[in-house]
């Protein structure tokens, strides 16, 4: 680690390292980011690349970055502190992905979708949400226990609100779901992941073309329609493909994840969870304190230095590669009265899990809607609820990008 109290970076210096991936709790980020932020300043991290960027894992310093425009968010620039998915410069598949793009070309992209997403909108949707919970707490109460509560649960909830919204066939579920998964896999074969890709964006495109032909009111249909309707600087079809596609993934991916997981951390902490099941004027300050304790984004956020800057103590040179660690930031005692407990009576409202600056996430009233409807529905309807196995045979995402538990098996007294 950087040992130096000089803020230059210089070839002699201390060698970089790894970014820590080990964790000694399922709810916990490696405990190696607790020792890094207790120096005050960035660390040197080494990328599989062979170069050589920063660590940040302060709150302030990592609220300071996402909102610094002297970082690029483009990803073709930057260094991946683990295997990710590969990205060429010319490739029309990063059309559309605006979470790598910088502004004024995200400013466009984020004008003619937040419109969609806002607060009053997505309470619009809350009855269906509900809807939609009740529904699959049913049928898991007609199946009766035992039960993988992410296959009956968490993973099927968003999927089918992120479907029904943007007007994609439910029943492509399965195909989708298996697609992305093989993107998030950390150690996955690059050929997997080239045809895995291939295969979601065709999908997506043909999908595109068809709301082309016979539109319908669902989201993608109006984007689709939007240029001949009334804005001219709306997204090309190309464009819609990979905004379809992330809208898509991220819709269903991240929240899926939140709802398994933090239903596995409320069953090991049962008087946080018998307050969420018992007070359901709480659970806005259940998903929040969730969000803050859990950070299911584990490997951080990644931002390019465009000129030579001075942060947390060092200078980052131009064309270094920054990782924001996000769960190490919202577990900083200098921020969160003792942060390793998991206490949804806090105010957590100032975690950065869905970001923070021009690239806050567009979803967030989305996912907030669907887990303050999912966690106290599930609770109450099965007071009984507990894990079905051993907490440490629960098997965990440590090998995706996006962290969870691969399974959930849950019990209750039928």
């Amino acid at each position: 680690m950087e040992g130096s109290t000089s803020v230059s970076v210089t070839s002699s210096g201390p060698s970089p390292v790894s970014l820590p991936r080990h964790r000694g709790c399922p709810f916990d980020p490696p405990g190696a980011y607790g020792a890094l932020r207790e120096r005050g300043k960035a660390a040197r991290l080494a990328f599989p690349d062979g170069k050589a960027g920063w660590l940040l894992t302060g709150y302030e310093d990592v609220r300071e970055l996402l909102a610094d425009d002297r970082f690029s968010s483009d990803r073709i620039r930057a260094s991946s502190p683990v295997r990710a998915f590969p990205v060429r410069e010319d490739d029309p598949r990063r059309l559309g992905s605006f979470i790598g793009m910088d502004p004024p070309e995200h400013t466009r992209y984020r004008r003619l979708l937040s419109r969609w997403f806002t607060a009053r909108r997505t309470r619009e949707l809350l009855p269906r949400i509900e809807g939609i919970v009740a529904e699959h707490l049913d049928a898991m109460e007609r199946a009766g226990p035992p039960a993988d509560l992410v296959r009956a649960f968490a993973q099927p909830i968003p999927s089918l609100v992120i479907c029904e919204l943007l007007g994609v066939p439910y029943a492509d579920r399965a195909a989708f779901q298996a697609w992305s998964a093989t993107l998030f896999r950390i150690d996955e074969d690059e050929e997997k992941i080239f045809a895995a890709r291939d295969a979601i964006w065709d999908y997506m495109r043909d999908l595109v073309a068809a709301k082309r032909r016979r539109p319908d009111e669902a989201l993608l249909s109006r984007l689709v329609h939007a240029a001949d309707e009334t804005d001219p600087a709306a997204f090309s079809d190309a464009e819609l493909t990979g905004v379809g596609l992330l809208l898509l993934i991220a819709g269903h991916e991240t929240t899926a994840n939140m709802l398994a997981l933090g239903t596995f951390a409320l069953l090991c902490h049962p008087e946080q969870a018998r307050l969420v099941r018992e007070r359901p004027e709480r659970a806005g300050d259940a998903v929040e304190e969730l969000l803050r304790y859990l950070t299911i984004v584990q490997f951080g956020t990644v931002r390019v230095a465009r000129e030579d800057v001075e942060i947390a103590g060092v200078r980052v040179r131009a064309g270094e590669t920054v990782v924001a660690s996000i769960a190490a930031a919202n577990r900083d005692p200098a921020r969160f009265k003792a942060p390793d407990d998991l206490d949804i009576t806090r105010d957590a409202t100032e975690h950065i899990a869905f970001g923070h600056g021009v690239h806050q996430c567009l979803g967030q009233h989305l996912a907030r809607m669907e887990m303050r409807t999912g966690y106290p529905a599930l609770l109450r309807r099965f007071p009984t609820l507990r894990l079905a196995v051993p907490r440490e045979e629960v098997p965990l995402r440590d090998d995706m990008l996006v962290y969870g538990v691969h399974r959930l098996p849950v019990t209750w007294e039928g």
